[in-house]
């Protein structure tokens, strides 16, 4: 039995066209950096792992357990994205409790992301950075098996990537919680990652 995530002969298609084909890899106690291009299909491989799309063939499993025919909401994996998507109507410290019933991981994020102090502030009043890791501390919140990072800093600038990339990092490891990171930058994979990949090496032809 395989241990972690283990996609293997993924395919995806969207109206046709092949966005993944056969893809396989294996990912364990660790970072990985997912390089591409845009266009790639590394959004699509993070988005049919969450269970938020299907493929049209292959499998993912989780400690060799079909993670296919789980709910995307069972499956105990942490999704961010580029733009932090916090509920404006609720303060940092109910963002962070949101999916969780534990109150008192609050306190413990908040003082991980270094945000002591910023349970009662609302989303409005954060800075780029800062919004970025409330929705970091939201998705540990819940304590995930893996998380998923769909390019979380491109839309900041190079000085706050940087330092954000040491933080996150040092979060997850933290944390002991494995993680997908996709990225364009290869700076950027290099300086988060365990282990650094590109999409393309995962992939083969279709023979038909």
């Amino acid at each position: 039995m395989v241990n972690g995530l283990e996609v293997v002969d993924l395919c995806v298609t969207y109206e046709g066209e092949s966005l993944l084909s056969h893809l396989t890899v294996h990912i364990g106690d660790e970072i990985v950096a997912l390089l591409g291009p845009s266009g790639s299909g590394k959004s699509t491989l993070l988005r049919c792992i969450a269970g938020v799309q299907q493929p049209k063939t292959g499998r993912i499993t989780w400690n060799g357990a079909d993670l296919l025919a789980v709910p995307a909401h069972q499956r105990g994996i942490g999704l961010v994205f580029q733009d932090p998507l916090l509920f404006p109507h609720l303060t940092v410290g109910r963002n962070i409790s949101f999916g969780t019933r534990d109150s008192s991981r609050v306190a413990e994020l908040l003082s991980l992301i270094r945000m002591s102090g910023y349970a009662d502030r609302r989303p409005e009043t954060l800075s780029g950075g800062e919004a970025q890791r409330v929705a970091l501390a939201r998705a540990l919140a819940p304590q995930p098996r893996m998380l998923l990072l769909d390019e979380p800093f491109g839309a900041l600038d190079t000085d706050l990537r940087r330092s954000l990339t040491t933080e996150v990092r040092e979060l997850l490891k933290s944390t002991h919680t494995p993680a997908i990171h996709v990225t364009h930058d290869e700076d950027e994979a290099f300086a988060i990652a365990d282990r650094v990949v590109r999409l393309a090496d995962l992939q083969r032809s279709s023979p038909f």
